[in-house]
């Protein structure tokens, strides 16, 4: 992603001194709530000043109900191109529903003006915020190795309200989050064999070439980490043609403070190495880098907003192939941190190269640590596509990202990380197996992690459910971007 796919997003206005009458940029989007209790639809719609409004609304049978759409043409002076939107029952309104408003909305009308106004006055002020996200995330297309490219022309929404939750801090911290989830979604999107480590440090190194006073860039190449130990790393790495990298970047490095560091697992295509996949979706692999990209995604919205905080991020970039050089199933690793590693499953590869990576970032004097990564299986099937794994003793911590990711509507559920499970991981080899069984396998690999994190509060998120969908829809979400952006925004603040 280039400074010049930057033009290509959606910029975000206010407009609160006029009335609704007076807007003049079409076409207009007007939610309207589901009428009970004896209420009158037309009179939440009698600003709009539709011609014969009581014979058009018998006619066309809108009712309000959520996500009923209405296009209203040449029926209103004020408003040539107008379009109802149903909303339901407002006290039924949830984020989910939210997203599902956004799409419609942003797919009627993403070819048929550059800029929109969705009067905001119906929709209670407490959801502002979570629906402008959302309309951000639905303006999105991926068509990179497409001859035939998108024809989105919506570069503009300009929001209508006497009353909001919206600011323009708000509105500049959510086109910075639209940034940078768009930019890990592009990430995540790109084929294994143009998005390699090597293409992932690149990307880091061209990010700080645009923000040169906000970010630095530091590059590991195998060599330096044969030379620090990192035994554990390069176990995953030998195995490719293509060579690891680990991608560190700090954000505002002259603030004072000790740094929130983010930590994200970076393998650009996972075959599982000797313990080979099965074929099926074995494509989707390509996602396998999604924490690395959130962690760039993260940095990019870091120095759009200029949020006055001190970050630092680390990729754990590595392509997982079998080879006649790569480590076989029953091999032992010395870690960075002198602990052993048998190496019982060579398809548990994300913890090898995170567990090194992990014990590199104590240098930093981290605040906090929080690691991102596609880790387990055993995640997805445990919470599905709907809600980011949370693992860590820290209640404190734990508490704030559920709280970030309630307001960006990025959530997480909390797993427990006991030592009751720690035994699980026992080899009689070594000072510990990579994989612990089959039961309890998302939270035996945060148990894994946590042996190499004893030094710092820390937190894992597994995104394996979330960071991309399958099927018809299948693509990159950018998730947990929102979520850690709201985090480190509340951080900020306080």
């Amino acid at each position: 992603m280039t400074a010049k796919d930057n033009d290509d997003f959606m910029k975000l206005s206010l407009i609160t001194d006029l009335k609704l009458p007076e807007i003049k940029v079409q076409p207009v989007i007007r939610l309207i709530q589901e009428a009970k209790d004896g209420e009158n639809i037309a009179s939440q719609l009698n600003a709009s000043e539709i011609i014969s409004l009581e014979k058009w609304l018998e006619l066309s049978q809108f009712e309000g109900k959520i996500n009923q759409m209405h296009p209203v043409y040449a029926q209103s002076e004020a408003f040539p191109q107008l379009f109802v939107v149903g909303i339901g029952d407002v006290e039924q309104l949830n984020g989910t529903k939210l997203q599902k408003l956004a799409q419609s909305i942003v797919k009627a009308t993403q070819k048929l003006a550059e800029t929109i106004t969705i009067d905001l006055s119906t929709l209670p002020e407490t959801l502002h915020y979570q629906f402008a996200l959302a309309l951000t995330q639905a303006n999105y297309a991926y068509d990179q190795f497409k001859t035939k490219k998108s024809e989105i022309t919506l570069k503009n929404i300009q929001f209508f309200a006497k009353q909001t939750s919206l600011d323009s801090t708000q509105l500049t911290l959510l086109q910075a989050i639209q940034k940078g989830q768009h930019f890990t979604r592009h990430l995540g999107n790109t084929p294994g064999n143009v998005c390699f480590p090597e293409y992932l440090a690149d990307e880091a190194l061209k990010l700080a070439g645009e923000f040169p006073d906000l970010l630095n860039v530091k590059v590991l190449n195998e060599q330096q980490m044969a030379d620090l130990g990192m035994n554990a790393f390069l176990a995953v790495s030998k195995g490719s043609e293509r060579s690891g990298r680990v991608v560190l970047l700090e954000y505002n490095s002259q603030q004072a403070q000790k740094p929130v560091v983010l930590v994200g697992k970076g393998v650009t295509f996972d075959t599982g190495g000797i313990s080979l996949k099965p074929a099926a979706t074995m494509d989707e692999m390509k996602f396998d880098m999604c924490g690395a990209a959130t962690v760039l995604g993260v940095m990019r919205a870091l120095c759009e907003s200029k949020l006055p905080i001190h970050v630092v991020g680390a990729l754990a970039c590595a392509e997982n192939m079998p080879s006649g050089h790569a480590t076989r199933p029953g091999d032992i690793v010395t870690t960075m941190s002198g602990q052993t590693v048998e190496v019982l499953n060579t398809d548990a590869e994300g913890r090898l190269v995170l567990c090194d990576t992990l014990t590199y970032i104590a240098r930093y004097e981290p605040e906090l640590v929080i690691d991102i990564a596609t880790l387990t299986g055993a995640c997805v099937v445990a919470l599905g596509k709907v809600l980011s794994g949370l693992f860590s003793p820290d209640n404190t911590l734990s508490q704030e990202l559920i709280n970030a990711g309630e307001q960006s509507f990025d959530r997480v559920w909390r797993m427990p990380v006991l030592d009751d499970y720690q035994e699980l991981l026992d080899s009689p080899f070594a000072d510990m197996g990579n994989i612990g069984g089959p039961y309890g396998g998302a939270i035996t690999a945060a148990c894994f992690l946590q042996r190499f994190t004893r030094d710092y509060r820390w937190a894992h998120l597994d995104i394996a459910g979330t960071a991309w969908l399958s099927g018809a829809q299948k693509g990159a979400t950018g998730r947990p971007v929102p979520l850690l952006m709201q985090f480190l925004a509340n951080r900020a603040s306080n």
